[in-house]
C-alpha cells in the first residue's frame, strides 16, 4: 500500500536519475514491497531499478516476482548483474525460475554459478518435477547429539546467516542421518553445559525427496510447521522445505482445482499472459463435451414427445426441475472434491458419504419437493381467483404431486450422482476435480429428464396423458 502511495515519487526519482536517493529509499522497504511497486514499471526502469539496488537486496526482491517478470528482466540485465543475482537467490527460488526456462537457456544460467551453487542447482534439478525434491532448499542448521547448547549457539552465529530459516535446528549423526528436529526455544531455554542428546525425544516428521508437493502440503497442514527437514532413501537430510514454498504450492493446486470445477482445462499461466488461442484451447473441449451432454437431454427428450404433446404443462417445469437436480449434484460433488483434497475423505469413505448423502438427499429433496408443490398449488388457486381460469388445467393437483415427487427424486439423485463421481474417478486414477460442477449438471439432466416423465406417466396416466 506505502508503495502505492510512493510511485508517482519514485516515478520522479527514476525521471530525474536521482538514483542515490532511489536506492535510500528502497533500501529500508520489505522486498515484497518493492517487488510490488516495480511490477508496475516499464521493463526498461525495472532493470534500472535492479542496478541500483544492493546486490543481496535485489536477490531478493527478484524472488518476488513472477518467472516470466524474473525472465523479462534477465535479458535486459548486464551480464555481471544477472551472475550476482543468480548466485545470491535461494536454491529452491532459483529452481522454479530454471525448470520454467527452455532448456538451452538453463545450461546457460548453471554455467554462470560458482561451482558450488552449480553443484546445488543440479542436484535439485535432477529431481522428478512436482517432487519435494524441487522445492526444498539445503541451507538448513544442522548439529550433532555430542555438542553443548554453547557449541550449537556459536555454530548458529558463524552460519546461521546463510540459513533458510532459524526456527527449527536438525540434529544429525556422523553419516548425515537425521535423528530429530528441535524448536529453536528448545535450545535457548537450556543451560549451555547441557547437551543437545538430552533435549532430543527422536520424535519428528519429515519428507522424502520423492514425495509429491500435494502430500506435502497435507504434512504442513496436518502438523502446522513452518518447517520440514527432508531426506533421501537412506534417511539422510539433503534439505528443509519451508512453507512459503507450500503456500505456493497450496495456491497453484487450489487454483488449478477451481478452474477444473468450472469446466475447463487448468491454465498454466496467470489469466492475462495466456494467448487467445491457447485460452480457446483450454476451454472448447469442455464445451463441446457438454453441449453433447445437453444432446442426450434433448433426445431423452425426444422419447416422451407424444406426452409433451397430450400435456404441454410439463415442459413448463421442465427447467424448473432439471436445474435443481444438477445444483444439488453440483453442490455435493464440490463439498466432496474439497474434502479428498484436505485429507478429509479417502476411497475408503465411500460407504459413509454414500449413506450422508441419502440422507442429506432425501431432506434437501423433501424441502424443494415442498415448495415445488405449493408453488403449483397457490398459483392455481391465484389464478382461478383472480384471473379465472385455471393455469394448470383441471389436474392441477396431479400436476403439484408429479412436480414435487420429481424434486425429491432429482435433488436425491444428483446429490448421490454429485458425491460417488468423486470416487469413481479417484479409483480409476483421475483427478476427482474434473467433475466439476458443470459435468455433474449435464449429467443430472438427462437423468433428470427421464425422472420428470416417468412420474408424470404414473401420476397422469389416464387423466392428462
Amino acid at each position: 500500500m506505502v508503495g502505492k502511495i510512493l510511485q508517482p515519487e519514485i516515478q520522479a526519482l527514476i525521471d530525474s536519475r536521482n538514483f542515490g536517493a532511489l536506492r535510500e529509499l528502497f533500501s529500508d522497504w520489505p522486498p515484497a514491497d518493492v517487488a510490488e511497486v516495480i511490477r508496475d514499471f516499464p521493463e526498461d526502469q525495472q532493470v534500472i531499478v535492479f542496478r541500483i539496488l544492493p546486490q543481496d537486496l535485489a536477490a531478493d526482491v527478484f524472488e518476488y516476482l513472477e518467472v516470466e517478470e524474473q525472465q523479462n528482466l534477465l535479458r535486459g540485465m548486464a551480464h555481471e548483474q544477472v551472475v550476482g543475482m543468480l548466485n545470491e537467490m535461494s536454491p529452491d527460488d532459483r529452481t522454479a525460475l530454471l525448470e520454467e526456462l527452455p532448456s538451452a537457456v538453463a545450461r546457460q544460467l548453471i554455467r554462470l554459478l560458482t561451482p558450488e551453487e552449480r553443484r546445488i542447482a543440479q542436484v535439485l534439478l535432477g529431481y522428478p518435477e512436482g517432487s519435494v525434491g524441487r522445492l526444498m532448499t539445503p541451507d538448513f542448521i544442522a548439529v550433532h547429539g555430542d555438542w553443548t547448547i554453547r557449541e550449537v549457539l556459536d555454530f548458529i552465529r558463524e552460519h546461521g546467516e546463510d540459513s533458510e530459516t532459524l526456527n527449527v535446528i536438525y540434529v544429525v549423526d556422523d553419516r548425515g542421518t537425521l535423528i530429530d528436529d528441535l524448536r529453536i526455544r528448545e535450545i535457548l531455554v537450556q543451560p549451555l553445559d547441557a547437551k543437545v542428546s538430552d533435549v532430543v525425544d527422536e520424535n519428528y516428521v519429515s519428507l522424502s525427496v520423492t514425495d509429491p508437493e500435494q502430500d506435502a502440503v497435507n504434512v504442513f497442514r496436518k502438523y502446522d510447521r513452518s518447517a520440514l527437514p527432508v531426506t533421501d532413501t537412506n534417511g539422510v537430510l539433503v534439505g528443509i522445505v519451508t512453507i512459503d514454498d507450500m503456500l505456493d504450492v497450496a495456491e497453484e493446486e487450489a487454483t488449478e482445482d477451481i478452474q477444473k470445477f468450472g469446466g475447463m482445462e487448468a491454465l498454466e499461466d496467470p489469466y492475462m499472459r495466456v494467448p487467445l488461442v491457447s485460452m480457446v484451447w483450454k476451454r472448447a473441449p469442455w464445451l463441446a463435451v457438454l453441449l453433447l451432454g445437453e444432446m442426450l437431454t434433448a433426445t431423452a427428450m425426444t422419447f416422451y414427445e407424444a406426452e409433451i404433446s397430450k400435456a404441454v404443462v410439463l415442459a413448463v417445469f421442465l427447467p424448473m426441475i432439471i436445474s435443481s437436480g444438477g445444483n444439488s449434484g453440483s453442490q455435493a460433488s464440490t463439498l466432496i472434491i474439497r474434502a479428498m483434497a484436505l485429507g478429509e475423505v479417502t476411497l475408503r469413505d465411500w460407504w459413509q458419504v454414500m449413506r450422508r448423502e441419502l440422507g442429506a438427499g432425501a431432506m434437501l429433496g423433501a424441502v424443494l419437493g415442498l415448495i415445488g408443490t405449493f408453488r403449483v398449488g397457490f398459483w392455481s388457486v391465484i389464478s382461478q381467483r383472480y384471473f379465472h381460469r385455471q393455469i394448470y388445467g383441471d389436474h392441477w393437483h396431479l400436476v403439484a404431486a408429479t412436480v414435487g415427487i420429481t424434486l425429491f427424486g432429482v435433488v436425491l439423485w444428483g446429490s448421490l450422482a454429485g458425491s460417488m463421481l468423486p470416487f469413481v474417478l479417484r479409483r480409476f486414477g483421475l483427478d476427482p476435480a474434473t467433475s466439476s460442477a458443470p459435468f455433474v449438471a449435464t449429467l443430472v439432466d438427462v437423468t433428470g429428464v427421464i425422472i420428470y416423465f416417468s412420474i408424470a406417466l404414473l401420476f397422469m396416466r389416464g387423466s392428462m396423458l
